[in-house]
């Protein structure tokens, strides 16, 4: 990056809800944002999908890796093609598997492949370094979302909650140095045991706007039972594989499929509702970026369940679609300038870690 001067930089994300590929364009230096640019989506196919998730929980050199390799490729650079020419790359790759405490993080996609096909600069391997320090990998969209703060001029700390696959949070004084003033941490499940619970019932990729949730009751004992997992005990930051609470499913086995949504969607709200022990102060303000923000009973049972204002991000003049993405494009550049990406209110790791390879153009 010459002199630190901003450049225009493409952030790439597909999470764990499995639905496609986000592409979006970022102005900045690596500190402060100047400019949102152009962005993109696509969406996986149903066979691209199911291609996908025959990779979760697998790690580097287990068999059927290929063929995943190839769609997370493939889409990406289609992704990349709708945007215009950029000066870096940042590239997070697909997550199959996620086990910090074994000190192992999988995100399947290979950045140097990808400079040499699309003849930029790309910055990849976000999390593997964190993890090796003693790190939890994740969440690594906290110092955009402390950028992204002082973008909007705030005053006071606001809270900025992801429900993707996920849920993670991150609590944000923007009148303190990053280092200070994070605190991040997986809140719990968030679509990815719903979506699932609809593939496998309904046939349906996701609950639409909670409308089958919204004609169900939620089992509060269900609830009560899944928030004595030893996750919720565990003091942040702390961070979570899609896969992590396996038996999700067999709590809401006996239910109606109304009952079964209404219990997962208020599990996602309970996840959300414990990190409020966590927060150094409670925020006025909770932004829901991802695509649970879409989720209308969701929104309305976190408003409900919380003690300030829940607010989708689109609200605050930000395209809630495209955080994730944008905020791996602010990485890149961090990383590019050797800056930290992660700290020991974000991630844990001791010091704070600047992650993520960088691969130079290659020429065809």
């Amino acid at each position: 990056m010459s002199q630190n001067k901003p450049i225009w930089v493409a952030g790439l994300m597909s999470g764990t809800s499995l639905d496609g590929v986000d592409a979006a364009c970022l102005h900045t230096d690596g500190i402060d944002i100047s400019g949102f640019g152009s962005s993109a989506y696509v969406p996986y196919s149903v066979e691209d999908r199911e291609i996908l998730r025959s990779g979760l929980g697998k790690w580097p050199g287990d068999p059927g890796l290929h063929a995943v390799g190839s769609v997370v490729r493939d889409l990406h650079i289609q992704a990349l093609q709708q945007l215009p020419n950029v000066d870096l790359v940042g590239f997070h790759g697909q997550t199959l598997a996620h086990d910090p405490q074994n000190g192992r993080t999988h995100q399947l996609g290979d950045g140097a492949e990808l400079a040499r096909l699309v003849g930029t600069p790309v910055v990849w391997d976000f999390r593997s370094e964190d993890v090796a320090q003693g790190g939890q990998g994740a969440p690594l969209a906290p110092i955009y979302h402390w950028a992204l703060a002082r973008y909007a001029e705030l005053s006071e700390p606001v809270a900025i909650v992801n429900l993707g696959g996920v849920g993670n949070l991150t609590w944000v004084d923007p009148q303190q140095p990053a280092e200070s003033g994070l605190l991040a941490f997986d809140t719990g499940p968030a679509n990815a045991p719903l979506n699932d619970y609809m593939i496998q019932k309904l046939n349906k990729s996701y609950d639409e706007n909670g409308a089958l949730a919204a004609q169900g009751a939620a089992d509060l004992n269900v609830v009560a039972r899944f928030l004595n997992d030893g996750y919720f005990a565990r003091r942040a930051p702390k961070s979570l594989d899609r896969d992590d609470f396996p038996y999700i499913s067999s709590l809401v086995e006996s239910l109606s499929v109304e009952d079964a949504a209404a219990t997962l969607t208020a599990i996602i709200v309970a996840g959300v509702s414990q990190s409020l022990k966590h927060m150094p102060r409670y925020p006025k303000q909770m932004w829901i970026t991802g695509g649970g923000r879409k989720n209308s009973e969701l929104m309305r049972l976190l408003q409900s369940a919380l003690p300030m204002r829940v607010c989708d991000i689109d609200e605050m003049g930000f395209d809630g679609d495209m955080v994730e993405a944008h905020a791996f494009a602010y990485l890149a550049a961090r990383v590019a300038r050797g800056l930290p990406t992660s700290f020991l209110k974000t991630t844990g790791v001791a010091t704070p870690l600047s992650g993520g390879k960088v691969s130079p153009a290659g020429i065809d």
